[in-house]
Parts: structure tokens; C-alpha cells; sequence
């Protein structure tokens, strides 16, 4: 019941220009394979419908990258948010959860999305995964002088899908507000965004570094 009442947005208007490989990042490929047709098979079996925003005049190029059922592509903004704006706008009346994905995170198992979902099902209104973080962080100034550090067990690194209810989720971008990520623009309704164990594997890929993870990963060099 739950997979006829979720949808995913896939925010994939980026261009990958730190990863320098001349195209989308969502049409990077890693053992022949595009990003973005990773991150749309690790959650196909858990939504009925996912809209990927593609960047302006690629919107066919990802169409084809895709090559999936029940996947619809409008064209992303600029911004993040703009992109799940785009979507979250041709979105039919019909669904009650959202969860959004950044295409970079192209590993993420579909297990994480299904723990994310299983909140939203239980009674939460937005869930987002997250990994503690180990290294000391410290804060500093706009002259690189430390400010303070702060205490790193109540800090964590936050990944994505993002798991939210379609009302709240729908609330949150009707002011054309800016973030990094959507749980923030949440969190600003008043709204609580519960925290779960996230996934090494929903690694972000932006940076060389990054894309020699994923490489290793699938056994491709």
C-alpha cells in the first residue's frame, strides 16, 4: 500500500563541473551504467512514481539514461530547491509521501529508503538518514581563525532520500526559499525531522575522490 502512495523527486540539474568530466553529474557513468540510472533502480521497488529534474536541454539525455517505467522528467532550476520545486509541481494529488534523492548519491540501497519510508508510514512527517560524524569540526571565522569546536556527538553528516509527508514537503517549498537540503527548509514550518542511522553507501559523489570511491566500488578503474 505504502509503494502506491510514494513518490520520489530526484533533484539532477547539477553539472558535475568539480568532477570535470565534461557532462551532467547525472550522466557520469561508472561500468557503463549513468548515475542516474543507479540512484532511479536503488528506489524503483518502493515509490509508483519518480520525477527526475534534469538540467535544461538534457531533459531527453536523461530521459534515455533512465530508461524506466513510471519515471517522468521535468526540467531542473538552478538551484536545488528550484528543482524540487519543479517537481513537487507536476506531482499528482494521489500521494502521501515524498522522498527526495540526490542523484550523486547514486549507492544508496534501497533498504535505507524503505527505513525512511517505514517512518513516514508509522506517523513521522519528515525523516532524513545520517552518519556521526568523526572527525573534530571546528568553526571559524571569515579570516580562517577558529571560532569555537563544537561538540561532535550531537553533530551528525546528513544524507538523502529525505522522507516527507506530500502536505509538509509541499509547504515547505511554496516560499521559493533556498538550502542545501530539504530537511532545513522543513525544519523552518516548525516541523520535527527525525534522524535515523543513514548508510555509508549513500555517499555523495562530487569531488575525483569521490567518483574513485565509486569506481572501487563497482570494480571499475
Amino acid at each position: 500500500m505504502s509503494q502506491s502512495q510514494t513518490a520520489v523527486i530526484i533533484p539532477a540539474a547539477g553539472s558535475g563541473e568539480r568532477l570535470g568530466m565534461g557532462v551532467p553529474k547525472a550522466l557520469v557513468e561508472l561500468a557503463g551504467e549513468t548515475l542516474i540510472h543507479r540512484a532511479v533502480r536503488n528506489l524503483a521497488s518502493i515509490a509508483e512514481l519518480i520525477i527526475v529534474a534534469a538540467p535544461i536541454g538534457s531533459e531527453d539525455e536523461i530521459a534515455r539514461a533512465i530508461d524506466a517505467p513510471n519515471v517522468q522528467v521535468v526540467s531542473g532550476g538552478p538551484r536545488r530547491s528550484q528543482s524540487v520545486a519543479n517537481a513537487i509541481k507536476v506531482l499528482p494529488s494521489n500521494f502521501t509521501y515524498v522522498l527526495v534523492h540526490d542523484a550523486a548519491r547514486a549507492f544508496a540501497p534501497t533498504d535505507l529508503a524503505q527505513r525512511i519510508l517505514n517512518e513516514l508510514v508509522g506517523g513521522a512527517e519528515a525523516v532524513i538518514p545520517a552518519l556521526d560524524v568523526v572527525d573534530t569540526i571546528k568553526v571559524v571565522d571569515s579570516e580562517s581563525y577558529v571560532i569555537n569546536t563544537p561538540d561532535r556527538t550531537s553533530l551528525r553528516a546528513i544524507q538523502t532520500p529525505q522522507g516527507f509527508t506530500r502536505e509538509v514537503i509541499t509547504r515547505a517549498h511554496a516560499a521559493g526559499k533556498d538550502a542545501t537540503d530539504d530537511a532545513a527548509l522543513v525544519a523552518e514550518l516548525g516541523v520535527r525531522v527525525k534522524v535515523i542511522q543513514g548508510d555509508p553507501l549513500a555517499r555523495k559523489i562530487t569531488t575525483l575522490d569521490d567518483l574513485a570511491w565509486a569506481k572501487e566500488l563497482v570494480g571499475h578503474s
